[in-house]
């Protein structure tokens, strides 16, 4: 497949895995509502936060959405949307390479750009992602009127690119159709119709000549014969096919007019599963920029700074089609806070990353205003009255440090995370609180660590010896051991079926 080479791709490449892995620490004062509900705002850089999630989230994220900088050569307040565009590239590739390890089986992900790197982006998401998992790309008109002003062309649209972890897996939900005012009658099934001329009308197929299967009698309520006639006399045809008639007799109404009876055919409401989410979302459906700006004003006041941010309609839309109440949903480039607000609002689980003090002054803040109640955006559309509540997070120092030697301070359970996850590639369930970490594909993982079996000694619970050993959880299979060293000899660990490994862990494998 072809892919994208840029001045520093080398770098950006490996610069997912050279990251260093930081625990997540919770901030109390800064934390809103319940904070067990499993929402999460952190304030970080979004490299170091998404190599933080890994050992918490990995495979589990239903729904990504994220708005990055557009590079458009603007200044923005919040973001350095000036980058050379080869720096923008390395910005991306290893931010999307850490968000494809969270994303689960069956989700996706969104991503938001405009034409200066939109094409660009493409190609680097076909090679993180696949390309056999492209979905679509979503066009939104961002614009409700034209820029008078434009040297050439007014652009009034934004592009939503769209991928699956895995196509086969990927479950697109059809969008609610709100009832129309022309389904204006009702059926004895209490099924709402509207009718239109069984007769073909306003294009150049709708002669004889054009179908002439379709040019046949019809036999009207008082037994006369109808042929679909033009008011020029000229020769027309029917829209459906004799086959079609008489299958779908009942859908025909006759009404009998001054020149005679005429046939309609009923549409009738699509009720059941909706319709399938199209390409082109018009700022009628889902908002534009200025539906966005006033939304935010209304939250923030006049003092906002943020000029891009996305309307709620946009991220509520996206969610209808890609996920379900319950989900959970991850935005790393969270902005002004709209993803989690609407996440928020429509009953699905979110984690949000944002850098600097607007994580606090802006994200924290409209979340606690939609905690409370606030009624701007989709609130009033899907009934929201407020509850919830969300853990704030910065990320801690990082667990090893510039030797590679794990930091002192360091917990067990962070460093079991961090240790379990890359051995299996899994998250590790709940708070580990035993050195036997889990068991994964018939291999039983341990670590000792800051004396997890109560003796910080050197040469104790940190140290795999016999009396150690045999303290352990007990585990038919083969076993892990991680610790500071080990006593045993290399024979008789082959002979347990057992593998010693040792601290400190590798900090960039």
């Amino acid at each position: 497949m072809p892919s994208l080479h840029w001045t520093g791709k080398d770098a950006a490449v490996v610069a997912a895995r050279e990251v260093p892995y930081r625990p997540l620490v919770a901030v109390p004062d800064l934390s809103h509502g319940d904070p067990d509900t499993g929402n999460l705002l952190i304030q970080g850089d979004n490299l170091g936060a998404l190599k933080s999630l890994l050992p918490l989230y990995a495979g589990r994220v239903k729904c990504i959405f994220i708005d990055p900088p557009y590079n458009t050569g603007s200044a923005f307040e919040h973001y350095d949307d000036n980058r050379e565009h080869s720096i923008w590239l390395s910005l991306m590739y290893p931010r999307l390479e850490l968000l494809g390890e969270l994303l689960a089986e069956d989700g996706s992900i969104w991503v938001t750009i405009d034409d200066n790197e939109g094409h660009y982006l493409k190609v680097i998401m076909d090679e993180v992602f696949g390309r056999g998992n492209f979905v679509a790309n979503v066009v939104w008109e961002k614009s409700d009127s034209p820029k008078m002003d434009s040297q050439y062309f007014s652009s009034r649209h934004d592009h939503l690119l769209v991928y699956a972890r895995s196509i086969g897996n990927l479950e697109v939900h059809r969008i609610k159709v709100a009832t129309q005012t022309h389904y204006n009658r009702v059926d004895d099934l209490g099924r709402r119709f509207y009718t239109k001329p069984l007769r073909a009308m306003g294009s150049g197929e709708d002669t004889r000549n054009a179908r002439p299967s379709m040019f046949f009698p019809l036999m009207a309520p008082d037994g006369t014969e109808v042929l679909p006639m033009k008011p020029d006399g000229t020769e027309g045809r029917w829209r459906w096919g004799p086959d079609k008639v008489r299958e779908e007799a009942d859908r025909i109404d006759w009404v009998q007019g001054k020149n005679g009876w005429v046939p309609y055919y009923r549409i009738l409401e699509e009720t059941s599963g909706g319709r399938p989410p199209e390409t082109i979302w018009p700022h009628s459906a889902v908002g534009s920029n200025r539906t966005s700006k006033a939304e935010v004003k209304a939250i923030f006041g006049a003092e906002t700074t943020f000029t891009t941010p996305k309307p709620e309609g946009v991220i509520a839309q996206t969610l209808e089609i890609a996920t379900s109440p319950g989900d959970l949903i991850l935005d790393s480039f969270l902005g002004s806070g709209t993803t989690a607000a609407v996440a928020h609002k429509m009953g699905r689980r979110w984690i949000g990353v944002e850098m600097g003090e607007h994580a606090q002054t802006h994200c924290a803040a409209r979340l606690r205003k939609v905690i409370e109640g606030e009624q701007g955006g989709i609130s009033k559309a899907v009934g929201w009255q407020g509850g919830g509540g969300f853990r704030f997070c910065r990320l801690g120092e990082p667990v090893f440090d510039g030797r590679g030697s794990i930091r002192p301070e360091v917990g067990f359970a962070d460093l079991a995370r961090w240790v379990w996850y890359r051995e299996t590639r899994q998250p590790l369930a709940g708070t580990p609180a035993s050195p036997l970490l889990g068991v994964h594909q018939g291999t039983a993982y341990y670590l000792l660590y800051n004396g997890i079996l109560g003796d910080r000694r050197p040469e104790g619970g940190n140290v795999l010896t016999g009396p150690v050993l045999a303290a352990l959880p007990p585990f038919e299979g083969p076993r892990v051991v991680f610790g500071e060293a080990c006593r045993l000899h290399a024979t008789s660990l082959a002979a347990l079926g057992l593998r010693f490994r040792q601290l400190p862990y590798q900090a960039n494998a």
